[in-house]
């Protein structure tokens, strides 16, 4: 090994590294200069308690990136990552270490108290309410000013990069970083030139600026040249460290090793944890808050893997990409782009095409001078979402081993850009993916979010939006302490929140999330907690908001095959409340308040619809892709609710329930001492539900826009009558828009001003078409409306005078292929069909 190694490569003493942390330059010059020293002992900056997590990197199943992280065991949700990309010049010294036997150890400040150091400062930050500086961010992005691990809480004033670039007449640190390291040739005589050149600029830096205003780097600084030492005696000069330029003039300073063990003592230390954990690009970059991050971590990772032509295959890969999206980027186009990027790169004189030229030669060639394709280009190829993997070696909590087999058996792979997953809870895989990101959630891991379906939105369908976090590892390990599986945690952490929580609508959905998650052994409490704040509640706004949620989870059981006999209960004595203190709670109400409450009324009359629909014993019916337990309920779409026609109403007392409601609704529509939006809304559901016949909402429309109220009022009137969804309603009964427009026409002009926001408010939320549909209707005049040509034996428009029997008929025929009824066509069958067909 001696007669390889470069002659002059230790006759200043040890070797060190200095480096620009996620830097590919830096990777290949680390990588160059470790085959010409070829070192005894590779010393790297990090936390010395990962040393036995070395080992691991040799695992071809360990892929970067990837990071350390640390996290404090009496207080999982203190942490901090080191993180690693493959172009990272710690990744590559550690690769090299493990590929030639050498021994490799982190030489950093251990984790221990970098972790109490940031519990001091943010228990200060907090005595003091200072300003917090954020998660390592700052200006320093440059060769090691910004380098602590990512969680760090102090700041860096000075970024090496960005003063050397401004000396060199750039006004880009990223640019002059590119023209003399990235573009460096790799014909480089001495490998040691360019870390010599660093070290030498870093001495002028630090001779200047000091430490930069970093407090704690004198402290590492101490713990490293301590290692280093320790280094020294045991392997001689024969010891290289990679470690952000920042430090190599302090690891090279001379001092005494009493002087480095003081600035050491009366350290505060916690009890740690580390293990390797999966990364991405997109955590790597600049704009995440991590100071040690870059802007393109994409391009680097593509600068570091090209063999050659660097630019003409990133221009290729760009080309694919936005072919992908159906743009129409032809072969000519590449061979043009990568001409106009090097035509730039002269005319600029840089030694080769970077990322600037490159983007704007995308941008005039391939984008058509359109800044669209360059987001969707920097987004996908320029930061990227690559995320590395983690072996199953790894040390991790028993949580996190728990749900790594379950996603594995779900095939719910974890990735790091967004994706909608649509569920059908009918079938068993989709089911348990259901009940684990709901576990997940209930554990505050949020890797999946709700969203709404875009076909059926029936009970037995959910869409999720994905996407898996690095963070989501540490939320990972603070749901640790709940248990040891997903769901033993889950049914801790519900039970523990149904004791603390603070309000009837918190034990409420609290309630939902656990049949939605599939914990069944944590309803019994959480049930008693709700029956006893249920009782002890008087607010009918907190009881309002709290039966919707009870009523979704009595029909969750249907397709979950979940006992919610328990919850009928409840939700019937949530309703019966309502019902009692509804109408007095709704009198002498503001502006603001009635709309609250109109919102309350809505959320009541769809859940008492839903409950009332409800089949007794719903929910121990079968299991999920069983029998009767697989097949969605009766009323399971969204917005059937209470005017369902022919839904199975077999619960006891069912019909009792919408009737007492419908009383409701009556009282609140015929008190002058309501608001006049609560009163318009009362007379809207109840003719929705085919309680109130049109006849009589039009008489008390007539009362409501009668010359006696006051326009303010008959304007909220109207707004709760044709508020959410009463176009169709307007279009459809020319006699109630007839009394609309009558009463609007009438209303005086000093009042009109006062009237115009609600009426603008209540018409702009309705579809183009059918303002459009009211429009002609009102241009025909008062003559033409319904009340005009009643006489005429007129009749709505869109409408026939008599049914159409014969075209009717015509359909009976295909109707009877669809239904695959065979035999002779006749009278009797049409019978059969009739039923079908109305």
């Amino acid at each position: 090994m001696n007669d390889t190694r470069w002659p002059k490569a230790y006759d200043s003493g040890p070797l060190l590294l200095g480096v620009r942390h996620h830097g590919p330059g830096s990777a290949r010059a680390v990588r160059t200069a470790l085959d010409a020293a070829r070192p005894a002992v590779v010393l790297i900056e990090g936390p010395p308690e990962a040393d036995t997590l070395i080992p691991l990197a040799a695992d071809p199943d360990l892929r970067p990136p990837v990071a350390l992280l640390a996290h404090a065991l009496d207080d999982p949700g203190r942490s901090a990552f080191w993180p690693f990309a493959e172009f990272s010049p710690e990744w590559v010294a550690i690769r090299w270490a493990l590929e030639h036997g050498v021994p490799a150890h982190f030489i950093d400040l251990p984790a221990a108290h970098t972790l109490a150091w940031k519990e001091s400062a943010d228990e200060k930050e907090e005595k003091e309410k200072e300003t917090p500086a954020g998660a390592g961010a700052g200006a320093g992005a440059g060769a090691g000013a910004a380098d602590e691990p990512l969680g760090s809480e102090e700041q860096v004033r000075v970024d090496p990069l960005a003063v050397l670039a401004e000396a060199a007449g750039y006004d880009d640190p990223e640019r002059w970083w590119e023209d003399v390291v990235e573009h460096r040739g790799p014909g480089e005589r001495d490998p040691f030139a360019p870390f010599a050149a660093l070290a030498e600029a870093m001495d002028a830096l630090r001779e200047r600026y000091g430490a930069g205003g970093h407090a704690r780097d004198l402290v590492r600084e101490a713990h490293m040249r301590l290692r280093l030492r320790a280094a020294g005696k045991e392997f001689g000069d024969e010891v290289a460290v990679v470690c952000g330029a920042w430090h190599v003039p302090a690891l090279r300073a001379r001092t005494t090793v009493a002087a480095d063990r003081t600035l050491l003592k009366g350290l505060p230390r916690v009890r740690t944890d580390l293990t390797w954990v999966p990364w991405t690009h997109r955590r790597l970059a600049r704009s995440s808050g991590y100071g040690a991050g870059i802007d393109s971590p994409g391009w680097y990772g593509h600068l570091f893997h090209a063999p050659d032509r660097p630019v003409e295959r990133w221009l290729t890969e760009v080309a694919r990409l936005l072919r992908e999206e159906d743009r129409i980027v032809s072969c000519a186009h590449v061979i043009e782009a990568v001409r106009l990027a090097e035509t730039l790169a002269v005319l600029r004189g840089r030694p080769l095409p970077g990322l600037s030229e490159t983007t704007d030669a995308v941008r005039a060639v391939l984008g058509d001078g359109s800044d669209v394709p360059l987001a969707l280009v920097h987004d996908r190829l320029v930061v990227g979402d690559v995320l590395g993997e983690v072996p199953e070696s790894a040390p991790a909590v028993p949580l996190q081993r728990d749900l790594t087999r379950q996603q594995r058996s779900l095939r719910l792979r974890p990735e790091a850009l967004e994706r909608e997953l649509e569920l059908d809870l009918r079938g068993d895989t989709d089911a348990g993916r259901s009940r684990l990101l709901h576990r997940l959630r209930l554990l505050g891991v949020g890797w999946g979010e709700p969203a709404r379906s875009r076909g059926s939105t029936g009970t037995f369908r959910e869409t999720w939006r994905l996407r898996w976090e690095p963070e989501l590892s540490v939320r990972v390990a603070e749901a640790g302490v709940w248990g040891t599986t997903v769901l033993a945690a889950a049914q801790a952490r519900a039970e523990a929140d149904a004791t603390a929580a603070g309000s009837l609508a918190d034990v409420t959905a609290l309630a939902e999330q656990c049949l939605l998650a599939g914990l069944p052994d944590a309803l019994p409490l959480v049930m008693r907690v709700l029956a006893d704040r249920a009782a002890l509640d008087a607010d009918v706004g907190h009881l309002a908001q709290a039966l919707p949620a009870l009523v979704r989870s009595l029909r969750y059981g249907d397709v979950r095959g979940t006992d919610t006999g328990a919850l009928a209960g409840v939700a019937a004595g949530l309703a019966e409340r309502i019902f009692v203190g509804l109408p007095p709670a709704c009198a002498a109400l503001d502006g603001d308040a009635a709309q609250e409450m109109r919102g309350h009324v809505d959320a009541v009359h769809t859940a008492v619809g839903l409950l009332a629909e409800t089949p007794a014993g719903a929910g121990v019916r079968g299991a999920p892709g069983t029998g009767a337990g697989a097949k969605e309920p009766a009323g399971a779409e969204a917005g059937d609710g209470a005017g369902a026609k022919g839904a199975a109403v077999s619960g006891a007392g069912s019909g009792d329930l919408r009737d007492r409601w419908r009383a409701v609704l009556r009282a609140l529509s015929s008190r002058d001492s309501m608001p006049g939006v609560l009163r318009g809304r009362a007379v809207r559901l109840l003719l929705d539900d085919g309680a109130l016949r049109s006849e009589e909402a039009a008489r008390l429309m007539g009362l409501a826009l009668s010359p006696g109220t006051p326009p303010a009022d008959a304007a909220a009137w109207i707004e709760g009558f044709v508020g959410g969804g009463g176009g169709l309603l307007l279009v459809h009964d020319e006699r109630l828009l007839g009394l609309v427009d009558g009463w609007l026409t009438g209303v005086p002009t000093e009042a009109f001003t006062d009237v115009l926001p609600l009426l603008r408010r209540t018409f702009a939320a309705y579809e183009p078409g059918v303002r459009r549909t009211l429009g002609e209707l009102l241009r025909r005049g008062p003559g033409d409306t319904v009340a005009g040509r009643a006489t005429q034996g007129a009749v709505t428009p869109g409408f026939a005078a008599e049914p159409d029997t014969g075209r009717a008929d015509a359909v009976l025929p295909v109707l009877r292929l669809l239904l695959g009824l065979d035999g002779v066509y006749d009278t009797a069958d049409d019978d059969s069909l009739a039923g079908v067909g109305a």
